[in-house]
């Protein structure tokens, strides 16, 4: 016997204070003390104008682990009136976990201190975030458990700060004498991510007692397409000739840091290649098709790209895939709250769902990509 399943509350943490576009670099310092070439360039076409980090701005360090992080966004709906102590599934799902073991979740567990429960870590990009939440809903659906938890959470700051790439410029400083920037991959990302995290409460029951709002869950669709394309987003590897990956384990330890093997990188060309057709064209026509997804039916498209520099590329390859969602329904706070991956679409759906402005019956759809070998989730609520 299947069950509805329910969103009942949601939260999400940012740390610190906001950091705006003429400070963000003084936080994470510069490469070499050398001032970004390209930052302004990537500012203008992403249109973040502030964004979060987990870095005390007095001393460079870490504020928050990532552990701690997703603790503050599920205490937050402690104080929301969720019980905590009766929590019987907690799903995780993060980039890049604080250590390589134990799991980020039981991490997290740790972090809370609340009782014995069900615990599962959820590994990926931007989908990590999404694919927790589906292990959640999916335990609550099968009549397994009545209630779950899940998160998505980043900490990627720690690996965007300038001291990390210092020891690669002095390797490579002949090379770089004309081009002083890190190689694009790398300096690019340090100024498209930041550090937050998101938390929801699922339930078998909606807020009947409460008179609050609830999201129903309708479905969730995930689909990779990593058997048709090489990745495109790595960290703690290098991307060979052939496309393939040569991971950190066949490098010395030395190489780590001459290399910064464990910086994240982004090959920007085969991205803006194809991002849209498999992140948007391919899977929502294929929704389409099936009739599952109807674009005269959708009262708000929560869409989770990277850059504004994307929104109109997505809107172009929803128009391709029959499911034109005009920009009136479309609500995004990347300008504000910055990209921070696995934690994006629960900072996205908090500040909606908190907003005031959903009604009984309307019905969402969420869209959360992935570049790291390009897979892509979409999401269907209503709300009750």
């Amino acid at each position: 016997m299947s069950h509805q399943v329910y969103i009942n509350n949601i939260s999400a943490f940012l740390p610190n204070e906001a950091v705006s576009n003429d400070t963000m670099e003084s936080i994470l310092a510069p490469v070499a003390k050398r001032p970004s070439r390209v930052r302004k360039l990537i500012l203008r076409s992403n249109k973040i104008r502030s964004r979060y980090y987990a870095i005390n701005p007095e001393s460079g360090l870490a504020s928050h682990t990532n552990a701690q992080l997703a603790a503050e966004a599920i205490r937050k709906l402690g104080v929301q009136g969720c019980n905590l102590d009766t929590i019987e599934v907690l799903a995780c799902g993060t980039t890049l976990p604080d250590q390589l073991m134990p799991n980020h979740a039981l991490m997290v567990h740790g972090e809370l201190g609340i009782p014995p429960c069900e615990v599962v870590a959820t590994a990926g990009i931007c989908l990590s975030g999404t694919m927790s939440l589906k292990y959640a809903y999916m335990a609550i659906l099968s009549g397994l458990n009545s209630n779950g938890v899940a998160t998505g959470s980043e900490n990627v700051s720690s690996l965007l700060r300038g001291h990390l790439f210092a020891k690669e410029l002095t390797v490579l400083s002949e090379e770089l004498e004309n081009n002083p920037e890190l190689a694009f991959e790398k300096d690019f990302l340090r100024w498209m991510l930041s550090d937050g995290a998101g938390a929801v409460w699922l339930s078998n029951k909606p807020n009947i007692d409460t008179g609050r709002l609830s999201l129903r869950i309708d479905w969730i669709h995930q689909k990779s397409y990593a058997g048709e394309l090489e990745p495109c987003m790595y960290a703690g590897a290098e991307k060979k000739k052939d496309g393939s990956l040569r991971a950190w384990r066949e490098y010395l330890p030395q190489e780590w840091m001459e290399q910064s093997i464990f910086s994240i990188k982004q090959d920007v060309k085969l991205l803006n290649e194809k991002i849209i057709e498999y992140s948007v064209r391919k899977p929502l026509q294929e929704l389409v098709e099936r009739n599952i997804v109807d674009p005269r039916q959708i009262d708000w498209f929560l869409p989770h790209y990277s850059s504004d520099f994307f929104r109109e590329k997505v809107h172009g390859g929803m128009q391709l895939a029959k499911c034109d969602i005009p920009y009136e329904k479309w609500f995004s706070n990347l300008s504000t709250k910055g990209n921070t991956g696995s934690a994006s679409i629960y900072i996205i759906l908090e500040e909606l769902f908190h907003s005031g402005r959903l009604k009984k019956g309307e019905r969402l759809l969420c869209y959360i990509p992935e570049s790291g070998r390009f897979s892509t989730a979409f999401m269907h609520f209503t709300v009750v």
